[in-house]
C-alpha cells in the first residue's frame, strides 16, 4: 500500500511539472523562432512604463511564447538607442537567432561576455536585467530591426530581453 501511494504520489509530481514546463508563458526555457517584427509606427516612449502585462509576467520588456514581443513598440526614433557611430567595433559573427544559444561566461551590463564576444546592455535597459546570472544564464541574439547598432539579447531562463552592444571579439 505504501508503495502504491508513494508511486501516485511521485507520478503526479512529474506530471506537474510537465504540464508546467508546456504551459509557460514567458521564460522557463522556450526560445523565440524569431526576433521582433519592425515597428511601423512607434509608440511614444514611457516614463516609469509598465511590461507586467499579465499576473505572472515580468515588469521588463519579454517575450510571450506565441512570439509577441512585449516592448519593442517604441520604433526606430526611440532616442534613447541612438547611436552616433553604429557598429563600431563591428558586427556580432558567432551565430544569431533561436539555433544560436549561448552561455553567459561572465561580467555584468557594462561588459559581459560568452565565446569571447563581448557586448554591453544599453544603458536604457540596464534596470531589465538586475536579476541576470552574469556568469551561466543562457541567452539567445537577434538582430534589432529598429534600432541600427545593436541586438537584442534574449535570456533564456527568464523571458526577458535587453538592447546588447557588440564590442569585439
Amino acid at each position: 500500500m505504501k508503495r502504491t501511494i508513494g508511486i501516485v504520489g511521485i507520478s503526479v509530481l512529474m506530471a506537474a511539472g510537465v504540464w508546467a514546463a508546456e504551459h509557460h508563458e514567458v521564460g522557463g526555457g522556450y526560445i523565440p523562432k524569431r526576433g521582433p517584427a519592425p515597428v511601423k509606427q512607434g509608440h511614444p516612449v514611457e516614463e516609469n512604463r509598465k511590461f507586467s502585462d499579465k499576473a505572472g509576467h515580468p515588469e521588463a520588456p519579454h517575450v510571450h511564447t506565441n512570439g509577441q514581443w512585449v516592448g519593442h513598440d517604441t520604433g526606430a526614433n526611440d532616442a534613447r538607442y541612438h547611436l552616433d557611430h553604429p557598429w563600431e567595433h563591428g558586427h556580432f559573427t558567432g551565430g544569431i537567432g533561436k539555433g544560436h544559444v549561448w552561455h553567459l561566461a561572465g561580467g555584468g551590463p557594462s561588459r559581459f561576455w560568452f565565446g569571447g564576444f563581448y557586448f554591453s546592455v544599453a544603458p536604457a535597459d540596464i534596470g531589465f536585467c538586475g536579476d541576470w546570472l552574469w556568469t551561466s544564464d543562457q541567452i539567445v541574439i537577434y538582430d534589432d530591426p529598429d534600432h541600427v547598432g545593436w541586438y537584442l539579447g534574449y535570456n533564456v531562463r527568464l523571458g526577458t530581453y535587453v538592447h546588447i552592444m557588440y564590442l569585439g571579439a
